[in-house]
């Protein structure tokens, strides 16, 4: 119970409005709940992508360099709805089924970014959706 003039159950408002929830219109619809990208006081959070065109082909029998270039196609495509860019990732991590294939993915990674050096982080994981190689998850600023 609150009395008059109690803030109970009040937003104060110092509390940031809640976050945009956005899908990048050249990407297929997330399979799941959840959307392609959350924009949040200057930033914008990508949910993991993964090797899957904007057709919806999966491209998991293909060799590990063609998945990657895809996930970062699928990165681009998101950044591009949230009003961002590569220069602008501030964060990225990545999870591969097999660590040896970390050496090739930096290589495209590197041709991907050019100079810009975002603060990154690579995992071993087991299995991803699909039986994909690979999935990259990124935040990236606004302004």
């Amino acid at each position: 119970m609150t009395t008059a003039g109690s803030t109970a159950g009040r937003v104060p408002a110092s509390v940031p409005a809640a976050p945009s929830l956005i899908d990048a219109p050249d990407l297929m619809p997330p399979a799941g709940h959840y959307s392609h990208i959350a924009v949040h006081r200057g930033l914008a959070y990508i949910s993991g992508q993964l090797p899957v065109t904007p057709e919806g082909g999966k491209l998991i029998q293909e060799p590990f360099a063609v998945q990657a270039e895809q996930v970062l196609r699928n990165v681009d495509a998101c950044l591009a709805a949230a009003g961002s860019s590569r220069d602008r990732l501030v964060s990225v991590t990545v999870y591969v089924t097999d660590i040896g294939d970390w050496p090739t993915f930096d290589r495209l990674y590197a041709q991907w970014l050019g100079a810009h050096r975002p603060q990154r982080a690579v995992a071993g994981v087991k299995e991803l959706h699909y039986g994909s190689a690979v999935e990259v998850h990124a935040i990236a600023a606004l302004d």
